[in-house]
Formats: C-alpha cells, structure tokens, sequence
C-alpha cells in the first residue's frame, strides 16, 4: 500500500499538477524570459497572482522562468505531454508548426506590441488561427514589438550592407528575408544569445527593443537599424489535461483571465520596454538609423515584399488556402488595432 502510494504522488508530481490535503492545487508555469524581468513580473506573475487571488488561495502558480523547466523551443510540446501546465513561448521556435499564426510576423502588420497583441488575440478569437491551437487551451496570444537590426561592428543601413554577416533570425520567416539580402541567418533561443554575440559567433541579430534591454544585448551593440521588417508572435498556452483536472469553478477562473485583457495588457507592457530598450541605447551613444516606412521604401521593399509573397504561397503550397485572406484580414486590423 506504500508502495502505491508513492506511486501515485510521482506520477501526480510529473503530470505537473499537484494537489494538496487543503484542496490547494499547484500550476508549474514555463518560460523564458528571466525571473527578475518585467516581462516576468508584469505579465506572468501578475496573471498568476490574479489567479490565485480569484481563486481564492485554490489555485497557485510556480513559475519556472529562464527555460529552468523547459526550453523555449520544447515550451509548447510540455503542456501537450504535461510537463508543464502553462507555458509561454514564441511559435516561431517551432517551425512551420504554426503556419497561420506567424503570418502576423510579416512586415507591415505590426507597429507596436500593443497593436499586434490585438490583431493576434483577434484572429484567434474569432476562429482564423485557433485550430493551430487544438491541443492545448490558450490563455492569450500577443506579439512583441518590431524587430530590428542590430550589430556588434558593421553600421547597416541598406538591405546590401547585410552581405556576409552572421545574423541571429528570430524565425524561419524572418531568416529567409535575411538570406534574401545576403545574411548568414543563425537560428538559436533569445537567452542564448549574449554568450553567442560575446564570444563572436555570430555579427549581430533581429530583436525588438524590448529583449535588447531584458536579454541585455544593448551591452554588446552599437549600431543599429530600425527597419521593422518582422514581429515576433507569442503563446501563453495550458495542458488541456491540467486544465480538464481542474473543478468547474477553477476552470471558471482560468476562463476569466484568458483573452484580450490579458493580450492587451501583454502588449503594453512590452510598448514600455521597446522605449525603455531605445532609451539605454541612445543613452550609450550608440548609431541608430531609421527606415520609417520600408514597404515603400526604394531599398528595403523589394526583398521585403519577396518575403512576404513567398512565405504566403509556400502556405498555399501546403493547402493553406485561407492564408492569403488571413493575411488580408491581419492589415485590416491594424487600423482597428492600433493603440
């Protein structure tokens, strides 16, 4: 009897999931951002301690931040198979497994963080995208701010200047429009990224303002180029196992903070780490150049618009045949979204 027992708490234990004598039951919370960020503590300790509050002490949330429980291209696949409960990762880790999704990515959509928290959580909600989502239950969706060009030693600021370098892409999406220009595009996780750019493995990056400040990459950079040619999308996501383990009330509570509040509140939150992210650059003297409008610009629109047709005929390619009205509908949104 012992034995099973102890059994049955260790396979309780691994399912992530962890109820205790006063009925109090343990959420482990997945992601990559470190613990002492703001996007830590503004986004996913103050949803998990809404949580908890509304739950009335119920539910709590332990947080694994800085991929302690998972890595950041391995977060979604823990809460399908139940190594963690919630997870929060961008899906353009994941290649190719959330096609739709990452159309959102493609320049022109996104202006700030806020704007595509919106268009992303809409898209979702009003069913364009959510059956890339069947096999877990999303809690909310948002993107963060455009991301730009920055580098250790080469000052860029035409789409030649690329040629040669090594250039960490943030997706699939986004290195293909690199390569297109010339660049060596690197695939690798955000927190990896300072030790790679340190150690000269690599010449500079794709990132928002936002991670150059939270990943502390503005450290090791000078120059940059704001041509907001990408968005990165994100998913806060639960194991539907956890999820359908909870009581109906608990369930009631997860449901509640879930959607666009929370999209939205992710969104500002990153809008104020992109300024903050700009301002210790410009506080540093570093060379920043700006492309304002770089759909119609002589230089950066041809590749950029190559890009984007590409990406949205290889969906087509694979019977995506609602990519390109997705698509559509994304700029469509942009007006109503925009903060």
């Amino acid at each position: 009897m012992k034995h099973a027992i102890s059994r049955l708490l260790l396979a309780t234990s691994a399912l992530g999931l962890c109820a205790s004598a006063g009925a109090e039951t343990t959420l482990r919370m997945a992601h990559l951002w470190p613990e002492g960020s703001a996007v830590n503590q503004e986004i996913y300790r103050a949803w998990a301690e809404q949580v908890e509050q509304d739950s009335g002490g119920e539910l709590k949330v332990e947080m694994y931040p800085s991929q302690t429980l998972s890595k950041a291209d391995q977060a979604y696949d823990a809460t399908v198979n139940g190594i963690a409960d919630i997870a929060v990762t961008l899906q353009g880790y994941t290649a190719g497994r959330f096609p739709l999704t990452e159309i959102v990515q493609l320049p022109g959509i996104v202006n700030s963080a806020s704007q595509g928290a919106c268009i992303l959580q809409t898209l979702f909600d009003e069913g364009d995208i959510a059956g890339e989502y069947d096999d877990t239950r999303v809690l909310f969706l948002f993107t963060t701010g455009p991301a730009y060009l920055h580098t250790r030693d080469t000052e860029i600021r035409t789409p030649a200047d690329l040629e040669g370098l090594r250039i960490r892409r943030p997706s699939e999406v986004a290195g293909e429009m690199l390569a297109s220009m010339g660049a060596q595009p690197l695939g690798m996780p955000a927190p990896d990224i300072f030790t790679s750019l340190q150690r000269g493995v690599m010449d500079g990056l794709s990132f928002p303002w936002e991670a150059m400040k939270v990943f502390r990459i503005n450290e090791l950079t000078k120059y940059h180029l704001q041509v907001p040619y990408y968005a990165g999308a994100i998913v806060a996501t639960m194991s539907q196992a956890s999820f359908e383990r909870l009581s109906p009330e608990m369930q009631a509570v997860i449901d509640e903070n879930s959607g666009m509040a929370w999209a939205q509140q992710a969104g500002r939150v990153f809008d104020e780490l992109d300024k903050a992210g700009r301002e210790e650059a410009v506080a540093q003297g570093d060379t920043i150049h700006v492309v304002e409008d770089p759909l119609n610009d002589p230089e950066w629109s041809g590749p950029l618009e190559e890009g984007t047709e590409n990406y949205l005929k290889r969906l087509e390619e694979r019977g995506l045949d609602e990519a390109r009205a997705i698509y559509e509908k994304a700029m469509g949104l942009r007006e109503q979204c925009e903060a």
